[in-house]
């Protein structure tokens, strides 16, 4: 008897049963990686205003170091999810192991770069001479952990290719329990001070690497996938990660950018900034969980040689990013009055802050479509034109945001601006996706 074929609701609800099932735990996932700093600072807090600063510094220089890096991540997913999709399940994890190699490999340079460099660095960042002692102290201890944060990066990568985001969930839950408890002990138990923060953490985050690896060389062995480094396949996952990197690099000079033009805009404009970006990023984390949702299904369809099955949820992908998008500028409306007081009770701060937030509630919908089309064509292996249009966007909004202090604009103009730099990265993913150019199937792009 021959099954009627599934109806478009029904279709629908698949995917959307699907999409929730990795989104949700992603972004457990993703909120809990922040928790760490936050719990570092509450502890170190207390031990002065130094150390705090100290740590600022550091925790500022380690976050660049290792998100450079989010590429082990993304361009693992999708390598790994092409893989499944192609049914070629051993070949995935050793895919999978190629990625976290390179993650060794890399984090053994960064040690090396960081431990004889960074009272130069601390200094570069503009620590004060009461802090830079400490700054330097936490960031040479935290540094040996940075070989296990990539690791966990790239083994992220490989569970979420095998459309798994609850195991990375667990662990970054685990992660966050035990680097309070360590951080706690260490610090006022033990008397180490910063030292002992610095310390906690590091075999926190080897803690989380070590249940990955376990997790990961278990599959590799039930289905027979050799964990030996390939340098052939390291090679590979390098190349396919140079244009992520550029991509990242690239959003990372908008960021800064945009900091430093605030910066010139007073000390009441760049307070407001610092607040709104940090919502933004939480905002962020939001839409992201989406977008990886959308590297494991469409790597997994394309893989299969699913080209109308990938088409299809990407539809549905993005008419999730923009309903996200607008229930979070709703909510971003009605909090303004609420949320703002806890961070400053400066009225100069909050009369330059509301203006701007109404912005960033009005682009939420185009952050939706950004972020899910940006997890596609991640997902799809589409690295190159990714870089490239980042590198535009760059481009677009260098000069914009420059003129801002010349305008006289404010805060609220470099919002606007920020807004502006989120619609050309909709119009060119958009474009992309229309072209059907990313859809190129097979186990390997």
């Amino acid at each position: 008897m021959t099954q009627a074929p599934a109806t478009p609701r029904a279709v629908r609800r698949q995917h959307d049963r699907e999409i929730v099932s990795l989104a949700v735990p992603a972004f457990g996932a993703l909120v809990a990686e922040p928790l760490f700093v936050l719990v570092d600072s509450a502890i170190v807090g207390h031990l002065g205003t130094a150390q705090l600063a100290g740590l600022g510094v550091a925790s500022a220089l380690l976050t660049t170091a290792v998100s450079i890096f989010v590429f082990l991540a993304y361009a693992t997913t999708a390598a790994v999810a092409r893989r499944v999709g192609a049914g070629e399940l051993p070949a995935a994890i050793r895919q999978g192991m190629d990625g976290i190699w390179l993650a060794l490999l890399l984090g053994a340079g960064v040690i090396a770069v960081v431990l004889p460099t960074a009272p130069f660095l601390v200094d570069l960042f503009g620590a004060s001479d009461t802090a830079a002692p400490y700054a330097t102290t936490y960031l040479r201890i935290s540094s040996l952990g940075i070989p296990a944060m990539l690791v966990v990066l790239a083994a992220t990568g490989v569970l979420r290719g095998l459309q798994d985001t609850r195991t990375p969930l667990y662990v970054a839950v685990a992660g966050f329990i035990a680097n309070a408890v360590l951080n706690a002990v260490l610090v006022y138990g033990a008397g180490f001070g910063i030292a002992g923060s610095a310390w906690g953490t590091v075999i926190a985050q080897c803690g989380m690497a070590a249940a990955y690896l376990v997790v990961v060389v278990r599959g590799a062995r039930r289905h027979g996938a050799s964990l030996r480094p390939d340098t052939a396949g390291i090679r590979a996952s390098a190349q396919a990660g140079v244009p992520l990197l550029v991509r990242t690099l690239s959003l990372r000079a908008i960021l800064l950018i945009a900091t430093a033009v605030a910066a010139r805009l007073g000390d009441a404009d760049i307070a407001a900034h610092q607040i709104i970006l940090s919502l933004w990023s939480l905002l962020a984390f939001a839409l992201d969980a989406i977008a990886i949702a959308g590297q494991a299904i469409i790597g997994r369809h394309l893989g299969a040689g699913d080209i109308r099955g990938a088409r299809d949820v990407c539809r549905r992908m993005v008419q999730w990013g923009i309903a996200v998008g607008l229930v979070l500028g709703f909510l971003v409306v009605v909090a303004r009055p609420a949320f703002l007081p806890l961070f400053t009770s400066d009225s100069t701060v909050k009369d330059a802050a509301l203006p701007a937030l109404l912005v960033v509630a009005l682009s939420q919908p185009i952050c939706g479509v950004v972020f899910v089309l940006d997890g596609v064509l991640m997902g799809a292996g589409d690295g190159r034109y990714l870089a490239w249009a980042m590198i535009l966007t760059l481009a677009v909004f260098t000069p914009v945001a420059l003129l801002v202090p010349t305008l006289g604009g404010g805060l609220t103009a470099l919002w606007l601006a920020m807004t502006l730099m989120m619609t050309v990265r909709m119009l060119t993913l958009w474009l992309r996706e229309r072209s059907g150019h990313w859809l190129v199937t097979g186990a390997t792009r």
